[in-house]
């Protein structure tokens, strides 16, 4: 221990006993009773208790007490004082953290992190858990803001704002730390310890111009939607995948149809893909002024009923805003709509292998408004004319044929 006790035991009058009075308060945060504190500082039990609670007088206080009083905790979410005192007690019948951890109905990483963190460590190193010092110490951690770790050591801000500039991640930096620095607990930082000293304004940590050598390149933290604010879908009443018959999923009766948009540069122009599950015959659907819901329903619709009623079963179609007006498209076809599960692309996975065979065609990044209803017409033949694999080396134009004959 550091602190020695004074040579001098003679009164000190006017002198004031800081260094006594800090290290008295240390050994009590860490859990010492008065006696055990006074005894090592070097002062009379009296001093410690007045210390610790003031000395008052019959018409005011003289002397407050040096330690604030914290409130106690009481949001559900941070152990309480009569949990922990649960926990001392628990621990010395020698209980384990999971038989407690189910008692208080919490993780048993929470109970085993609060006494790994609030604990008493012994002059022997044998350690024992008190519980109302565990709450002084988690009630004294509470408060922020807190001065951060990087900004109160120069050599650790060295270290990262020079890797920064070299363009290497938090995340490398972190495990660069714990490699070269294995012994040194103040030199290791989380990877989100950097990032806040990155974005936090006012904390000054990191020139705020080392953002820019990040891979994201951005000087603050872009939000992630929580689930509860998100916004409502833009297709109502769906009917989802999990209802659509079953003699579609097994491709055993031709007449359901999988669709999307294949979308050309920055999003402002796009070809509706139809692709019958059984036969895989392509049709190309023309979208000449936009991909609204509106002109979406009405070219998907003008495509469909050129079909005949046996080809008109069903459309899968996935969570797109593209297909909000589908009620409309049913009752102009009497084709029912089936939506897939949110990011299932593979529940549409004919059409998904189709927009990839499109794509030799109409390249992305390229303005797919240029093409004309006869273009997609060829480029659809010339697909319905390919042989395939899936079809025995049959063409999917000659295979809907045979169907349409039987």
């Amino acid at each position: 221990m550091d602190f020695e006790v004074r040579k001098v035991r003679k009164a000190q009058g006017a002198k004031k006993l800081h260094r006594e009075r800090e290290e008295y308060f240390r050994l009590m945060q860490l859990g010492y009773s008065n006696k055990e504190a006074c005894r090592v500082v070097g002062i009379n039990l009296r001093t410690g208790r007045e210390w610790r609670n003031g000395r008052t007088s019959p018409h005011r206080t003289v002397a407050p007490a040096l330690a604030p009083r914290t409130p106690r905790s009481t949001a559900s979410r941070y152990l309480r004082e009569d949990e922990r005192i649960h926990i001392a007690d628990r621990l010395r019948e020698k209980a384990t953290v999971r038989a407690i951890a189910a008692e208080l109905g919490r993780s048993p990483s929470t109970v085993s992190r609060e006494i790994r963190r609030n604990r008493t460590i012994g002059t022997r190193g044998q350690w024992y858990y008190r519980p109302h010092a565990a709450q002084a110490r988690a009630d004294a951690r509470r408060p922020r803001p807190k001065p951060g770790k990087i900004g109160q050591n120069p050599e650790l801000r060295d270290f990262i704002q020079e890797h920064l500039t070299r363009r290497w991640s938090p995340e490398q930096i972190c495990h660069a730390l714990r490699r070269q620095f294995p012994d040194r607990p103040e030199m290791h930082v989380t990877h989100e310890t950097v990032y806040q000293a990155l974005y936090v304004q006012g904390r000054g940590e990191l020139r705020r111009e080392l953002a820019k050598a990040l891979r994201t390149g951005r000087a603050r933290r872009r939000p992630h939607r929580q689930s509860g604010k998100r916004q409502p879908r833009a297709v109502r009443d769906m009917v989802m995948i999990s209802e659509r018959p079953a003699e579609a999923a097994d491709r055993a009766v031709p007449g359901h149809w999988e669709g999307d948009l294949i979308v050309g540069t920055e999003n402002k122009s796009a070809i509706g893909t139809l692709v019958e599950r059984t036969t895989r015959y392509v049709m190309l659907v023309h979208l000449p002024i936009d991909h609204t819901a509106p002109n979406t329903r009405d070219a998907l619709a003008e495509t469909v009923r050129t079909l005949p009623a046996n080809l008109r079963r069903s459309l899968t179609w996935d969570q797109g805003s593209e297909m909000a007006a589908h009620r409309a498209f049913t009752i102009a076809t009497d084709v029912p709509v089936y939506f897939c599960d949110p990011a299932s692309p593979w529940q549409r996975g004919t059409n998904e292998n189709t927009n990839g065979l499109l794509r030799q065609y109409f390249p992305k990044g390229t303005d797919l408004s240029v093409h004309s209803r006869e273009d997609l017409n060829a480029v659809a033949a010339e697909l319905n004319s390919r042989p395939r694999k899936t079809l025995g080396w049959e063409t999917p134009a000659e295979r809907l044929s045979k169907l349409l004959a039987a």
